[in-house]
């Protein structure tokens, strides 16, 4: 009766130390050492919230950049039309010699009609992803980061409306002339303005950007200690099992060679 005592104490031994050697395996296999809630439950939490958050920025990252791309595709349209209002405004200052004739300032009018219609055709036609930039007055809002009330917005504005003027002015006369320098120099301002807004919203994404970029490293390492094995020490204690594994299993060998030449003897 001692024997078979003995003998199930021991193989209750085995059978732990046969369990930790798979759990050592398994996290050697996996590069994990927490694999289940099993192995840690409250590690596991922490390594679910990390990966929820970690998700999370990398997509609000993501969006951040889009974020970037719309600024700079604002800003280079508005330098577009930067340029074709000073180029109006070069034609107004033209037309304003008194020594040019009427048929003089019409050919210059000429060509400040397709430098308005090319300011037209980029405000109406310049969008990021079916969003028009240049339209409306609106804001379009970016998810910044991966908690709720994180977000960066970029206004939009009727800059069609804003810039009629410059849209309608007519130097084929002097008086029509001396308007549209006017109405050039309000234009420049406006579309200036809005190129400053785009410019200084950029800057924030950017600078968001790093802030993401930052955070996930810092979650990331902070993930890999609690969840990632130490192969090193994994490997000692893989080791270790297996050498009292085997002096378990020659001690249980001894045991029961004992417990037969006692139940020889006697009967």
């Amino acid at each position: 009766m001692v024997g078979i005592v003995s003998n199930n104490s021991g193989n209750s031994l085995l059978q732990q130390v046969q369990e930790r050697q798979n759990n050592l395996l398994e996290r050697l296999a996996s590069g994990k050492k927490v694999n289940s809630a099993a192995d840690g439950a409250a590690a596991q939490q922490i390594i679910d919230r990390l990966s929820s958050q970690i998700g999370g920025n990398q997509q609000a990252l993501n969006n951040v950049y889009d974020g970037i791309s719309l600024a700079q595709i604002g800003d280079a349209a508005l330098s577009g039309v930067t340029d074709d209002v000073n180029r109006i405004r070069e034609l107004s200052i033209q037309a304003g010699n008194g020594l040019l004739t009427d048929a003089d300032r019409s050919a210059l009018q000429q060509e400040v009609t397709q430098l308005q219609d090319n300011i037209r055709d980029t405000l109406e036609n310049t969008n990021f992803n079916g969003n028009s930039l240049f339209t409306s007055d609106s804001t379009i809002n970016f998810q910044s980061g991966a908690n709720a009330g994180q977000s960066i917005g970029v206004n939009t504005r009727d800059l069609p409306t804003a810039l009629n003027d410059i849209l309608n002015a007519d130097i084929s006369t002097a008086a029509g002339a001396q308007t549209a320098l006017d109405s050039a120099d309000s234009a420049i301002e406006t579309v200036g303005s809005n190129r400053a807004e785009f410019g200084a919203v950029q800057n924030r994404f950017e600078s968001t950007a790093r802030q993401l970029t930052t955070q996930a490293e810092n979650e990331a390492a902070a993930r890999s200690r609690i969840q990632d094995t130490d192969f090193a020490q994994t490997t000692s204690d893989l080791a270790a099992s297996q050498v009292l594994s085997q002096a378990n299993i020659a001690v249980q060998a001894q045991s029961n060679q004992q417990q037969s030449q006692v139940l020889s003897l006697l009967s």
